[in-house]
């Protein structure tokens, strides 16, 4: 159904903007605000620009773009926060990649629980 990468959300300190890909609106609104909280939380403390994408396989991930001459960006202030999300919000990225593999790649559940 999608080639390459499907971007879930993104989150840029250079524009003041959060996105959600249209295809997502589905999901409940209270998943699409801790989302929202989760992604620009990390951008207003280390800047830079956080989108959290699908593989090919369902796979999340999350993807930083820094501007070229952003020397205000917390390079390792960014790996650690990728971190700590990943750890607190493990269930909920986990719940997210299960709905994509199921409703956009038409796996059975049955088998990814």
């Amino acid at each position: 159904m999608y080639q390459d990468r499907v971007v879930l959300c993104a989150s840029s300190a250079y524009e003041k903007k959060f996105y959600i890909n249209e295809d997502f609106q589905v999901l409940p609104e209270q998943i699409k605000n801790e989302l929202k909280i989760m992604c620009v939380l990390y951008t207003e403390d280390v800047g830079g620009v956080l989108s959290l994408e699908f593989e090919e396989d369902g796979t999340l991930f999350f993807k930083v773009d820094v501007d070229e001459g952003d020397f205000y960006f917390d390079e390792i202030g960014s790996a650690l926060k990728i971190k700590e999300i990943q750890r607190t919000k493990k269930e909920l990225l986990e719940a997210i990649e299960i709905y994509y593999r199921v409703f956009f790649l038409n796996e059975d559940a049955s088998n990814l629980l």
